[in-house]
């Protein structure tokens, strides 16, 4: 395991280039800085400037190398890459409040833009004009979007909202590309059909749903028949497509959960507020969820690689420079987690994730080397 601390401001959100050479970040503010790897080091190589407002997502296009931006000033920007500079191209939102979360469909041919406007814009190029424009999801939508994430086949959307509610949407337009096949989500896809919705409707419902808080995170599995989401509520939840209301949830004791992932169709990986990512086993015959165990490294391992200059930094961001080094936290990461992705493998058998938070960190985990280290962690 091993930090990589880029600041001592937050990582609002990243994104990796195809190769993994590359990442893209926010430093809680207006702009996108692009970081290099060089030997050990990472490098400084880009500074994307075009937003007035917070950055609040980005997604680097694998196979196009394009970067899209989104952020509080109500706008989205699809980057690319031209003798060597970055350069933006506008998109028509068409919101009166602020984008929340982006996200790149699979095929790359559309993005996805969740905002504060209680909808969801699904952005597609229009070469007449040379810009991207959109498509509003509203119903039944009655809050801001905090999270996105496409289901393998292009066209299903998974939305995670404020209204506690995690539900699955068709995203096809018909402009761009053909008309979908049947998923075990459903078979009639007209653009922005409800295909499932969790069931929890407030802080106290936890029937047939899964979970009642603010749904912070979505994610589809590798093969797209499941679909997992962390609340508010400290509660993990996994759905299975094709089985009408099976919801499997799980409420960890824990601080509340900000990232989901799936790391293989039966593992998950979340992290939060606890400032270490967990891992949660779903067993689909019994249609069950499990807590697997905390994902972590002792504290000595943790400190390995981290001057005194970043220490001594690091407890003087905390306030904390009076306490005993007892009482600091024995984690890789020193604030919240507030984002998970698959470094290597894919989500059907991923070898590697990445972690950054509120310390300004970037945390590299490898899978093989968490299972070895901890006893009775088994990742299946």
């Amino acid at each position: 395991m091993s930090l990589h601390q880029f600041l001592l401001e937050p990582i609002t959100c990243h994104a990796w280039n195809r190769d993994r050479t590359q990442i893209a970040i926010s430093p809680n503010n207006h702009e996108v800085h692009i970081y290099k790897k060089s030997g050990n080091q990472w490098v400084k190589t880009h500074e994307l400037k075009e937003h007035n407002g917070h950055i609040t997502g980005i997604d680097w296009a694998p196979k196009s190398d394009r970067i899209v931006t989104c952020g509080a000033d109500r706008n989205a920007y699809v980057w690319s890459q031209k003798e060597g500079v970055w350069k933006p191209t506008l998109v028509i939102l068409r919101i009166n409040r602020a984008a929340t979360f982006v996200k790149w469909s699979p095929l790359e041919n559309k993005f996805a833009v969740g905002s504060g406007a209680r909808l969801i814009s699904v952005c597609y190029f229009e070469s007449e004009n040379d810009w991207w424009v959109s498509k509003h999801i509203k119903k039944p939508i009655r809050s801001t979007i905090l999270s996105l994430d496409w289901h393998p086949n292009n066209v299903l959307l998974a939305a995670g909202s404020c209204d506690f509610k995690c539900r699955v949407f068709s995203a096809y337009i018909k402009e761009v590309e053909e008309k979908p096949g049947p998923t075990p989500w459903g078979s009639k896809m007209p653009f922005g059909e409800v295909l499932f919705e969790s069931g929890g409707t407030g802080a106290a419902d936890q029937s047939s749903g899964g979970g009642g808080g603010w749904v912070h995170s979505v994610c589809f599995s590798h093969s797209g028949n499941r679909l997992a989401w962390a609340s508010h509520d400290s509660t993990v939840s996994v759905a299975e497509g094709g089985k009408t209301g099976t919801v499997s949830s799980l409420s960890s004791e824990t601080l509340p959960l900000l990232c989901v992932i799936f790391i293989t169709e039966n593992s998950l990986v979340a992290a939060g507020h606890d400032c270490y990512p967990m891992l949660f086993v779903y067993d689909g015959a019994k249609g069950s969820l499990t807590f697997g165990g905390k994902l972590d490294v002792p504290k000595q391992a943790a400190q390995k690689g981290i001057s005194a200059r970043e220490r001594f930094q690091n407890l003087d961001r905390r306030a904390s420079e009076t306490q005993s080094t007892d009482k600091d936290l024995a984690t890789l990461h020193k604030n919240s987690i507030s984002q998970i992705s698959v470094l290597e493998g894919g989500r059907n058998q991923c070898s590697k994730f990445c972690t950054t938070g509120m310390d300004g960190g970037m945390g590299i985990w490898d899978v093989k080397t968490l299972e070895s280290a901890m006893k009775n962690l088994k990742i299946v």
